[in-house]
């Protein structure tokens, strides 16, 4: 059974940079303006990380150790395996 997909027409305003690195991406993908940016919106809108993806985006957001330098591999895993402060 064949299911219809209804399109409305939209208009937006972009900065000509990104419009241009748009029909870049379409091309080099050889598709249509139209189908890369509704492709791409689509992954945005209705793309669900999974739970490792999740809880490595919810660490990153915490602060925990932001630009930390490890002097040996074993500091670097001690730090990561230890429970947050």
């Amino acid at each position: 059974m064949a299911t219809t997909i209804t399109r409305k027409p939209a208009s937006f305003r972009l900065r000509s940079d990104l419009l241009d690195g748009l029909r870049r991406n379409a091309e080099r993908e050889n598709r249509t303006l139209n189908n890369y940016v509704e492709n791409v919106l689509l992954d945005i809108v209705y793309h669900e990380p999974n739970a490792t993806t999740k809880a490595a985006i919810a660490e990153a957001a915490s602060g925990r150790n932001p630009n930390k330098a490890y002097d040996n591999v074993d500091d670097m895993m001690n730090d990561i395996l230890s429970e947050p402060e």
